[in-house]
């Protein structure tokens, strides 16, 4: 089961003027499933995205970054699970571009004013005729406060849905934030296995909405793992529907800050929530990292640990292995760490130090740690004043199992 994650109640996701969304049930690759989703947008909204770095980058992937780039004014979101269109050359190319030109039809807009999103098994042909066929469906039931339905219809080995809202005062007006993520396995930046959908009614100009998008990633989707995998489908959208009628929010803007720090809030717990929901885990752990040089290697500390699986497994075992995590922290590449000098504590137990084990160290101190459900992990090189956080969890037998028979 996820670690202290439950899916949001439908009222907690709070309307977004300007934004409608609508799913339908397409048997994309199971029946009796919601499997298609549709967001419009009002007219003039803004739309900034961050996608993943995998060089096989799904078509649907390839398709956003071009139309982005066209700045046609996005007025619409298709997408599906099940399928991620990935790996299949020319072929997912035109598939893609079909389900923009039907949707595209149904709404009267261009097709290069829809961003298309897949997600599913890698390798396998879109089935565009049964995709196109669920459209009617989804744009029937278009509804402002459809959140909850969108976060499911985008699951895919998800547990649980995943979304959370802010509301905040700006200029006397109430800006609303809503958002919506999907991921559970394959998670590793840049970005993770997962697909991000966060709008707010703030009027706010296109450069500050991509200064605040790649903020926010970076302090959110760019710092969580599962597994060290990077997916070919990955995609972090943030809209601005510009229907709030607060002055509009520019980089150098009184409110910029208010606003980027409250939209980078929403980021972080639909990022988190994607690492408690990883597959098979027990135990969701903070990995922080202080007293680096520079952020850098700060995170390649903290990766260093988080990607371990002799580390993820030993905390899946509730088991202090403490050689584990001096390992990963001795090959995360730091050069001339000095290791004398560095401290490791889980919780608030110093275990390590001077080079070895802490004098006061107990093992049943750090048994009583590993045995809680969330975990931290701290780290203090002692070269400097720079930090990072990461959010990882741990392997159990479930993660096999499910990754074995994914595709079943």
């Amino acid at each position: 089961m996820p670690v202290k994650l439950t899916a949001p109640q439908a009222s907690s996701l709070l309307p977004v003027r300007g934004v409608k969304l609508g799913f339908s049930e397409a048997h994309i690759r199971k029946p009796n499933r919601k499997d298609v989703l549709v967001m419009t947008l009002a007219e003039g909204s803004n739309v900034a995205g961050v996608f993943t770095l995998n060089q096989f980058c799904a078509a649907p992937v390839i398709l956003c970054k071009d139309f982005l780039a066209q700045k046609s004014g996005i007025r619409a979101l298709l997408v599906n699970t099940g399928c991620a269109n990935a790996g299949t050359g020319e072929d997912g190319l035109s598939r893609a571009r079909q389900t923009c030109d039907a949707l595209g039809n149904l709404l009267n807009l261009q097709a290069n004013q829809i961003l298309p999103f897949s997600t599913g098994v890698i390798l396998e042909s879109l089935p565009t005729d049964r995709l196109i066929a669920g459209l009617p469906a989804a744009i029937e039931n278009l509804k402002e406060d459809n959140w909850l339905n969108a976060a499911e219809a985008i699951m895919t080995t998800d547990i649980v849905a995943k979304g959370t809202s802010r509301s905040i005062m700006l200029d006397g007006q109430n800006i609303t934030i809503t958002g919506i993520s999907k991921g559970s396995g394959m998670i590793h930046p840049n970005m993770a296995t997962m697909l991000g959908y966060i709008a707010t009614d703030a009027n706010l100009s296109q450069s500050a909405l991509e200064s605040i998008t790649h903020h926010a990633v970076n302090k959110s989707f760019n710092c969580i793992t599962v597994d060290g995998d990077t997916s070919t489908n990955d995609s972090l959208i943030l809209m601005a529907t510009n229907q709030a009628g607060n002055t509009v929010i520019s980089e150098s803007s009184e409110n910029f800050i208010a606003l980027r720090d409250a939209l980078t809030e929403v980021a972080i717990e639909l990022a988190q929530a994607i690492v408690r929901d990883g597959e098979g885990a027990t135990k969701f752990m903070t990995i922080s990292v202080e007293g680096g040089r520079d952020e850098t290697e700060c995170r390649k500390v903290a990766y260093a640990i988080a990607h371990s699986p002799l580390v993820k497994t030993a905390f899946f075992a509730s088991d202090p292995n403490l050689g584990r995590l001096l390992a990963a922290i001795g090959y995360a590449g730091v050069e001339q760490l000095d290791v004398n000098m560095l401290k490791l504590y889980l919780g608030d137990v110093l275990v390590a130090e001077n080079g070895g084990r802490a004098s006061a160290y107990l093992e049943e101190q750090g048994s009583a740690v590993m045995k809680e459900s969330e975990i931290l992990v701290r780290v203090d090189l002692a070269r400097g004043k720079a930090n990072c956080t990461v959010w990882t969890c741990d392997f159990s037998y479930d993660y096999v199992k499910i990754n074995a028979d994914y595709r079943s």
